[in-house]
């Protein structure tokens, strides 16, 4: 008799449930909060390490990245941790604008791996990019970020808090629909965020506060707005952030939001 392992070619994409244990337990928000400061990048890169690169370089990469992952349906997870990658690795290793696009792959390829069950193929990635780049280079450049980066890629995300701030707020964790609605909705801000070079430097955090806050505001009708601003200040006194600081950024994320979806109807026409 062969014992033989045959690979199912229905891959069926397998998430992690809600655990009770982990988000109540108050030590996983502190051990969050104490580490997230580490993977923040501390200054512009710009000014410094990528003489040759521009903001608006950074950009355009980072809206292409979006539509890979939004083509391969990746997990929610995976466009933010790509960006803290590139930023993190930017901060350190100088590169030419003609790689940028290859480091953007290679770190949407790293974060596949990282936060989901299935990555994203490197054949995958060089299709998207129009065959710019070859799979030894996708390989060889992989190496090069792990060396780099110390092979730390486990970043703390934005992402990593909303279930441990929503699950704190009381009317949200009363309500499964209302948490839902606010966490799909706050996704979509950090996802936005990411691509803004501003908020690369900023507390995962803050991040996630000022989405769910824009997020609640947003959703809010006008009767109920004192409880949710006196939600929005118990969300503050969770991580330690000022409140005006916190409104401050909710004023910079709605202009964001506003540039990015009067961009995507001048690209429609």
């Amino acid at each position: 008799m062969e014992l033989i392992c045959c690979e199912n070619e229905k891959f069926v994409s397998c998430k992690s449930v809600y655990d009770p244990v982990f988000i109540d337990d108050e030590r996983v928000l502190h051990n969050l909060l104490r580490t997230q400061h580490h993977y923040v990048i501390k200054t512009s890169y710009f000014k410094d390490v990528q003489t040759e690169l521009k903001v608006w370089m950074r950009d355009e990469v980072a809206r292409w990245m979006i539509d890979v992952c939004e083509e391969e349906r990746c997990e929610s997870d995976v466009f933010p941790l790509s960006m803290n990658i590139m930023d993190r690795f930017l901060s350190l290793v100088k590169i030419f604008p003609s790689q940028l696009q290859l480091l953007g792959s290679v770190c949407i390829f790293l974060a596949s791996k990282l936060r989901q069950s299935k990555s994203i193929h490197a054949d995958s990635l060089i299709r998207y990019s129009d065959y710019s780049f070859t799979k030894d280079q996708v390989e060889g450049w992989e190496l090069l970020v792990l060396t780099h980066l110390g092979w730390d890629l486990a970043s703390v995300t934005p992402n990593d808090f909303l279930n441990l701030l929503l699950g704190r707020l009381p009317t949200c964790s009363k309500s499964k629909t209302k948490l839902k609605t606010i966490k799909r909705h706050a996704q979509i801000f950090i996802t936005i965020c990411a691509t803004d070079f501003r908020f690369s430097m900023l507390p995962p955090s803050l991040i996630a506060a000022a989405c769910i806050a824009a997020a609640m505001l947003g959703l809010t009708r006008l009767k109920s707005q004192a409880i949710t601003k006196e939600l929005i200040v118990q969300m503050c006194k969770m991580v330690s952030i000022d409140l005006n600081e916190l409104l401050d950024l909710c004023e910079k994320l709605e202009d964001l939001v506003s540039r990015d979806s009067q961009e995507q109807k001048c690209s429609k026409k």
